[in-house]
């Protein structure tokens, strides 16, 4: 008994997700029977089964369901009954009554090979470390059936073990020259890997396969993954225009079209792309980073704020979204939430001296000057302080009255400073000059 066709898996760009849908069509059904002998109970019996597989052949699976149950009730050894029971509830969506029926067939026939794949096809989406070990024995006594390595593959991967699911998918392919899921779960399965060249051939060989349809946007889905992994970012933006074309209205895809534009430093389309993206409903986490940084480059910090907000809204432990967006109120000159945010910022990652800096500044330019001497002191104990800091702790100083501290900090920032046209130098100068009068007539 061979297994019919599987339906089609959900796949993302990034990895190869394994959702698996354990229908009726996923799993194999039919059965042959000798003739029951024709005595009354014999006859019942007969009645009940050929009642059972009407109702399967017309797809009334309740009505089935009842046959097998009353024939089992009177002949409950018969395996195949069992099996063909195990059928009906799947396809009713009764996985827990599936797997108690498989188990049961396997139980009184332990060579049989259909039950131990659909046990396993039963349990793939809930629990794939169990649904291992019946599809192993489905492989042991079919060696042949490709799809039954496939479907092993898929539990592997599902469970991290992903290279015995790739093994799986190899010999699966070998015994089926012909199915593009094989080979797509192949890709998958190997980009998540790393081996982005060989994903990229199956996923070529797949499109061969089958150029259009659903198994062939995934295969062009992984295609990009592929080339996107190995930098060829030419072949990856005509791969995407050319899928975007067929389905305009592919918001992951059109994700990942504006991150390449914003990579090829087209900001004005990747928003564009963005855009179209969110009308499909709210941005992912992903989308507003691409979007902030796009209005970041074209300075649109006003735009960026609400944008930074949402983001922190989904991802509120994320140190660099809150050191962005102190960063974009330090642009826009709101001072006192710039210094709100990056202490939220510095307390998320105190050892950022970027995140540091901002701070300091943010603090100079609210005129903070006990708080910005403290970051200033932080950040002297990290790295040599430059000349541009000296004079911000001159003035610091200067602004609290506290002459010798400051003449001290004017004449370092002069002795390093090498721009003697630069304001800061005629500022210091001036300052140093003053100041060394008002020391001396105090003494």
């Amino acid at each position: 008994m061979k297994p019919l066709g599987l339906g089609a898996w959900s796949v993302f760009l990034g990895a190869a997700l394994l959702p698996f849908v354990a229908s009726a069509s996923a799993q194999t059904v039919g059965t042959s029977r000798t003739k029951i002998p024709q005595d009354p109970a014999a006859i019942e019996l007969n009645r009940l089964l050929t009642a059972a597989q009407d109702a399967v052949s017309k797809q009334d699976y309740a009505s089935a369901a009842q046959d097998y149950q009353a024939y089992l009730a009177k002949k409950p050894d018969d395996a195949v009954a069992h099996y063909d029971l195990g059928y009906a509830y799947t396809a009713l969506q009764k996985p827990a009554d599936a797997q108690r029926e498989y188990e049961k067939a396997i139980a009184l026939d332990p060579k049989m090979a259909p039950a131990y794949q659909n046990l396993g096809v039963t349990l793939l989406p809930t629990d794939s470390a169990a649904a291992i070990e019946p599809l192993q024995h489905a492989a042991e006594l079919t060696p042949e059936d490709a799809r039954t390595k496939w479907l092993l593959g898929i539990a592997l991967e599902a469970t991290k073990k992903d290279a015995q699911a790739i093994e799986q998918y190899q010999a699966a392919e070998r015994l089926d020259a012909k199915s593009v899921e094989i080979r797509n779960s192949l890709g998958f399965a190997l980009l998540k890997t790393g081996r982005a060249g060989d994903a990229e051939a199956a996923f070529r060989e797949a499109l061969a396969l089958q150029p259009t349809g659903e198994a062939a946007d995934q295969s062009h889905k992984g295609l990009l993954q592929a080339l996107l992994a190995e930098k060829k970012n030419d072949e990856a933006a005509t791969e995407m225009g050319a899928y975007l074309a067929a389905h305009p209205g592919d918001p992951a895809m059109q994700l990942e079209h504006a991150s390449l534009l914003l990579d090829a430093g087209k900001d004005d389309d990747a928003l564009a792309e963005l855009d179209k993206a969110a009308t499909a409903g709210p941005e992912s986490l992903r989308a507003l980073k691409l979007r902030t940084l796009i209005y970041f480059r074209k300075k649109q910090y006003d735009n960026a704020v609400p944008v930074l907000l949402k983001a922190i809204a989904l991802a509120p432990q994320d140190p660099d979204l809150a050191a962005q967006l102190g960063h974009v109120y330090l642009e826009k000159k709101d001072y006192p939430n710039a210094v709100n945010t990056l202490v939220v910022a510095i307390k998320m990652n105190p050892q950022s001296i970027d995140v540091l800096k901002d701070l300091v500044t943010a603090e100079y330019l609210n005129k903070n000057y006990p708080a910005t001497l403290h970051g200033l002191d932080v950040l002297a104990q990290r790295e040599t302080p430059p000349p541009g800091s000296w004079f911000v702790r001159a003035t610091c100083y200067d602004k609290l009255g506290q002459a010798k501290p400051a003449l001290d900090s004017y004449k370092k920032f002069l002795e390093m400073n090498k721009d003697d046209n630069s304001d800061m130098y005629f500022e210091a100068s001036a300052r140093v000059r003053t100041l060394t009068r008002e020391l001396a007539n105090k003494r």
